[in-house]
């Protein structure tokens, strides 16, 4: 990226991820110039902790499992537990020296903290330690951009790096303000590149969020023209097997990769439930611990499977040691999605890699999970059985009367449920169905149907 003007990713350039380009601003010459991605670089892991945070004896093996994803080879970490962050840099001043030792030890040449920082302090960190600096945000960003694979995802990862981008812009172009002259009416050529970016890079974010917002009202359109057929979505922490759980149901062929955010799409596919018929079973991108705000909101229409879905199948990696903090930043996420309070069945997935006393104890915890190994089927029995049973919670085995006829409550029934039977005499047609629970008292009040009457 030249530093004439801000290029954000794009689904036309030919890298695969791009980062935000940064300058010191000390002089033109010592600028820091970002590559198109943070991959095949070595870094020093840096997690700065405050009180209740970072909890347990690894804290930054996330973070590691972000930086694997990204293609970096992790040389060090450092840790710092603090009562409130440095503001100028973060950490402290104490630990910004030993970083700055180390870095030259391991030859580093990136610094990935599992924080998410200010526009001034990565300005000020990459000052002190000449070595570019990325915070937790950027790295996903990073990642995202770099397995978008259709338009859609494209656009979303795109939006979100410009809104992060946004408050960054001023520090590219400090080297040249100072070749102007301050005053009214003499500002330096620097501010006036910055402004032209700011309403180009503005520009573009109210462009992608109008091709967004269309893509997600087509979206909405298409899962509602579904909702004759019932609809489960797999959610979940990324990594969780998500993905081999739709094949192993479904005998598709999705990508499976073990590694974080291996995929970003919606793959819908047709599932034989036992005592259903087929019912539509969704897998989409997964979440992660402090998931940026802005890439939420950019894949709303990604997620709308999962709002619009019937019943969410939470899966989570039994065999993860940090699975319960797992389950609640997952949790969290749905409730910044406004849809905690749906029908929710934990899968507890990978119990062929855990070990029995860890089940035991998540058993104990999650009572009413269900235990699978995806990977070999065990426990796939009990899933579709707890599915079956989670979704008969919300419908209800009617048998409707109505005149041969009327066919607009036939029509009705087979719309918003399930025709399982007809029976006809001259004047009447019984109807047997499984409907939502909801139609119950539609039915009951409903002048043209005979009799209504429940059978299970």
């Amino acid at each position: 990226m030249k530093n004439s003007s801000f290029t954000p990713f794009s689904p036309d350039t030919k890298s695969s991820a791009a980062t935000t380009e940064r300058f010191d601003s000390s002089t033109h010459a010592d600028r820091l110039t970002r590559t198109d991605s943070v991959g095949s670089e070595k870094a020093i892991l840096v997690g700065v902790y405050l009180d209740g945070q970072g909890i347990g004896d690894e804290p930054l093996n996330e973070l590691a499992g972000l930086a694997e994803a990204a293609n970096v080879f992790v040389v060090d970490r450092i840790v710092q537990r603090r009562r409130k962050p440095e503001p100028a840099t973060y950490i402290g001043s104490g630990k910004l020296e030993e970083l700055k030792e180390r870095a030259a030890v391991v030859d580093a040449n990136l610094i990935l903290f599992d924080n998410d920082l200010g526009p001034a302090q990565t300005r000020n960190l990459e000052q002190e330690l000449k070595i570019k600096v990325i915070d937790r945000t950027e790295l996903i960003l990073d990642i995202f951009a770099s397995r978008a694979r259709t338009s859609e995802a494209r656009l979303a990862v795109e939006l979100a790096q410009l809104e992060y981008a946004m408050p960054r812009l001023k520090r590219m172009w400090t080297h040249l303000e100072r070749q102007g002259v301050g005053g009214v009416g003499l500002r330096g050529p620097g501010e006036k590149q910055l402004e032209v970016d700011r309403r180009l890079a503005q520009k573009r974010i109210n462009d992608l969020k109008d091709e967004l917002n269309q893509i997600h009202s087509r979206r909405q359109r298409e899962v509602e023209a579904r909702k004759r057929s019932r609809t489960v979505s797999l959610v979940g922490y990324t990594n969780a097997g998500k993905s081999t759980l739709l094949n192993k149901l479904t005998d598709a062929d999705v990508f499976v990769k073990d590694q974080l955010f291996a995929t970003l799409d919606t793959r819908t596919r047709q599932w034989r439930l036992p005592g259903w018929g087929p019912v539509l079973l969704s897998d989409t991108v997964g979440f992660i611990r402090d998931l940026p705000h802005h890439l939420i909101a950019s894949f709303r229409a990604t997620l709308e499977e999962t709002r619009q879905a019937d019943l969410l199948l939470h899966v989570a990696d039994a065999s993860d040691n940090d699975v319960s903090r797992q389950i609640t930043a997952a949790y969290q996420v749905l409730s910044e999605m406004e849809i905690r309070e749906k029908d929710t069945l934990l899968v507890l997935n990978k119990i062929d890699a855990a070990s029995t006393d860890n089940i035991r104890a998540l058993q104990l915890q999650y009572p009413s999970a269900v235990t699978v190994s995806a990977r070999s089927g065990d426990g796939l029995d009990r899933l579709t059985a707890a599915v079956s049973d989670a979704l008969s919670r919300e419908f209800l085995l009617l048998e409707v009367v109505v005149p041969v006829a009327n066919g607009r409550v036939a029509a009705m029934l087979a719309k918003e449920g399930e025709v399982l039977s007809k029976e006809y005499t001259d004047e009447t047609v019984t109807i047997k169905c499984r409907v939502p629970q909801r139609l119950l008292g539609q039915l009951q009040h409903d002048t043209e149907v005979t009799a209504v009457k429940s059978v299970g």
